[in-house]
């Protein structure tokens, strides 16, 4: 089976079975039928891709309410340190957090379900990131918590003072007080 259950409930990696030869590969990145046999009903609507420079962090992001977001994130090209919040209050899990490396020779996809921040930090000199959601983007619903919190402690396996941050993700909330900012 191509899923693997990881230390936070609902969290699942997918390892695409990759068939190699002199000419190339190929595999499936999403087949709806794998996924819904499964036991994953999950209708994504949305695609997205964004390419960045080594150091670039993106995140910790994550949409309330309605506006809640799955989403199922690869890397088409470089490698990145992808990471995940769980903002489920009603989990054990709640507060932790779960980091992977995602890469384009790895092909490793992770599935983030609704109640997560997401967030990525880009380790090679360029990557190519895309990511799969089950709704629509709502600039209203929208929050975020602070790459950098010391309460998370998250290990981004790069030099922070070194990291190319937008000016938004710079001024959000620390996770204790992400809730109270929306």
């Amino acid at each position: 089976m191509p899923f693997i259950e990881t230390s936070i409930p609902g969290l699942v990696l997918f390892e695409p079975k990759v068939l190699q030869d002199e000419r190339g590969y190929f595999f499936e990145s999403y087949n709806h039928k794998t996924w819904e046999d499964a036991g994953w009903k999950i209708h994504f609507v949305q695609d997205n891709q964004a390419r960045s420079t080594r150091g670039v962090l993106r995140g910790l992001h994550y949409q309330t309410g309605q506006h809640a977001q799955a989403k199922l994130v690869r890397v088409l090209e470089g490698e990145v340190l992808d990471v995940v919040v769980d903002l489920r209050e009603t989990e054990p899990s709640y507060g932790r957090h779960f980091c992977i490396r995602l890469s384009a020779e790895n092909k490793r996809q992770l599935f983030v379900p609704r109640g997560f921040a997401h967030g990525y930090l880009v380790l090679s000199e360029t990557a190519e990131f895309f990511y799969k959601c089950d709704n629509f983007y709502h600039k209203a619903s929208e929050g975020g918590i602070r790459f950098d919190d010391p309460q998370l402690n998250i290990d981004w396996e790069f030099d922070l003072s070194q990291v190319l941050v937008s000016e938004k993700d710079k001024i959000l909330p620390l996770f204790g007080d992400h809730l109270k900012a929306l």
